[in-house]
Formats: structure tokens, sequence, C-alpha cells
């Protein structure tokens, strides 16, 4: 190492506990950002870089920095995203909040030519603005330049792969391993979108599906994990579940709806349109069932289930499916058959005293 960069080195000795605070810095408030905005990540990170990098990296092209502050990534931080659309909109919230130097910064996601697979990472250069933060005893934290890399969970895995061999650049990779490596790279990039397409996909579905369960068009929308979801927003159990909470004064406890969708489809309800005709046609036999089942108890504190377990029954027997369909449908709600059985026996004694059974 030369004269000059062994004085870099030095300086970049004596700042070792500034550049540290720093570090702590950006990296507490990329998490904050993060966190303010929904974003959901795999991982922030923030490192000063280690001494051994820094003078590699002086050896190499010492010449080119007049000094420690020309370096751009002493101070490095990574934001790891799960799928490519919200690496923009992370570079978005990180344009908003430092200031950054677009001249030195470089998507490389847009380097590559199109036959080209490969590293793909958008980094930005920035600086604290003032606005953000300021120590008139360190003036230095809004001059000095850091380095923000921002990419997949995908991506990372390329750049880590492609790092731990050791290889600066696609041209020191021995002829037998390069096309191995750029064909892991063209099927990660590949995945990158294919993920990104689904996510922007479901989410267009989930629209659909609200959509047409605010125009009442129900028929429309297949039950299933999401369309039962979205359903169970407008508590369509409610006034069933308060009639029959009222048999008792009891109070009702919030339970998850989520066991019963099998049990649903089961007994053949498909669609929301389905599932809302079961509550129109059968809530009054359902209460009916509910009220011989609490009048000689003093049960008083009842599932929120519970008005969807009654009109399921009710349901079974209206369709002659009798015994044996409440041991059936009981098994796909508990997974018990013991328990199936002893509740389908339980449950046609009060049924034989009403007019559905």
């Amino acid at each position: 190492m030369d004269i000059h960069s062994q004085m870099i080195m030095d300086d970049f000795n004596k700042n070792r506990e500034f550049f540290e605070e720093t570090k702590n810095f950006i990296e507490a408030k990329l998490n904050s950002l993060m966190k303010e905005n929904g974003i959901y990540v795999v991982a922030v990170e923030a490192r000063v870089k280690d001494p051994k990098s820094l003078e590699g990296k002086l050896e190499r092209k010492g010449y080119k920095y007049s000094g420690l502050f020309d370096i751009t990534d002493i101070i490095g931080a990574r934001i790891i995203t799960f799928y490519t659309t919200e690496v923009d909109k992370v570079a978005s919230i990180i344009a908003q909040t430092f200031d950054v130097d677009w001249e030195n910064s470089i998507d490389k996601r847009k380097v590559l030519a199109t036959d080209q697979f490969g590293y793909m990472s958008l980094h930005y250069i920035c600086r604290i603005p003032e606005t953000l933060y300021h120590d008139p005893e360190h003036p230095r934290i809004n001059t000095i330049r850091f380095e923000i890399q921002m990419r997949t969970a995908l991506q990372h895995v390329w750049s880590t792969v492609h790092h731990d061999f050791g290889y600066k650049s696609s041209f020191e990779v021995p002829r037998q391993y390069a096309r191995k490596l750029v064909r892991l790279a063209s099927l990660l990039e590949v995945a990158d979108e294919e993920f990104s397409e689904l996510i922007s996909e479901i989410a267009d579905y989930r629209r659909r599906v609200k959509a047409l369960i605010n125009c009442g068009n129900l028929d429309e929308v297949a039950l299933n994990g999401d369309s039962f979801k979205s359903y169970l927003e407008s508590n369509p159990f409610e006034e069933l579940n308060a009639r029959i909470a009222s048999i008792n004064n009891a109070e009702i406890e919030k339970t998850s709806f989520e066991h019963y969708l099998p049990a649903l489809l089961s007994i053949g309800i498909s669609t929301l349109g389905d599932l809302s005709r079961l509550i129109k046609e059968h809530s009054s036999d359902a209460y009916q069932l509910a009220a011989l089942q609490l009048a000689q108890t003093d049960l008083d504190i009842i599932a929120s289930t519970i008005g969807l377990r009654n009109l399921c029954i009710v349901y079974i027997l209206c369709n002659g499916r009798g015994e044996a369909g409440l041991v059936n449908f009981f098994n796909e709600l508990e997974h018990n058959s013991d328990r199936a059985s002893r509740s389908a026996k339980n449950i046609m004694k009060y049924a034989e005293k009403l007019q559905f059974a």
C-alpha cells in the first residue's frame, strides 16, 4: 500500500467510532421507515467497512480517492425485500428521506444486456439531510456519503453465492462453471418475476371478491379461504348469535371460523351465495335447535361459531342426511371420530323434537 492509501487508512482508523455511531443511526432509521410504511422485509442490515476489505480496495484503486470521505461505501446498508415490486417502494421511501447522489447511484437491474443474467440490485449513494438529523459537534454526519443496497431475497441469494465463490467479475469465472452460474441467475430472475406477478394477481383477485360481495353477487364467488375471510368481515352470523345468546343472557366469545371452511365445503356449500342462503333459509330452525340445547343449562358463555354450527346441522338434517351426515360433518370439524359419533347422537335427540328432523 502506498503512502497516500496508508494516510486514508489511518484516517479511517481515527474515525471508526464516528462511523459506527452513524451506521447505528442509519440502521435504526431504515428499520423505522420500513415499519412506518408497512413494508415487511426479510432484513435491514448495516455495517462499517471491514479494515481488511478497505485495505484491499485501496491497494486496487486507492489512486481514485483524494481522501477517506471520497469513498462512498465506508458505511453500507442493505434492505432485502421479498418481491421486486417492494424494491421500488423502498427506493421511493429512501429518496424521500435521504439526499441521494444520483450521479453515483446505480440500478444494476438495468445494466445487464438483454441476453445477460447476473447480479441485480439497486444501489443508492446517500447523505443524511440536516432536516433529518444534525449534530453541531459532528457536522460531517451531513456530508459523509453512504451506500444503501436494495434487492430481493432471491437477488441476495445470487449475490451471496457469487461473493462466496470469490469472483469480483464474470470474467474471473472458469468457463466450466460460468454457464451454471448464468443458468442459476436466470432461474432466480424468473422466480422473482413470477412471485411478484403472483402477488399482484392475488391482490387483484381479492379486490374483485370484495367488489362482488359489496354488490351482492355472491353466487359468482367460490367459497375459499380468501372469500370466506372477506365475507366474515360483514359479521353475517351476528344477528343469529345474538338471538341464541339471549336464551341464557350469555356472553359471546370471539372464536376462529377457520376450521369451518372444510366442513362447509364437505356438506356442499361451495359459493358465498350458498352460504348466504344457508343463513336466510335456516336461521329460524338453527335458533330453535339452540333453544332446545341451552334452555336446560346455565351456560353463560358461547362461542361466536355457534350460529354457523347450528346452521350446518339444520342444513344436513333438512337435506335428509341424518345421523350419518352429522357424523361426517363433526368428523370434518373436529377430526375425532368417537367425539363426532357422540355429538351426532346427542344432536339427533334434540332434532327429533323439531319439525325439520
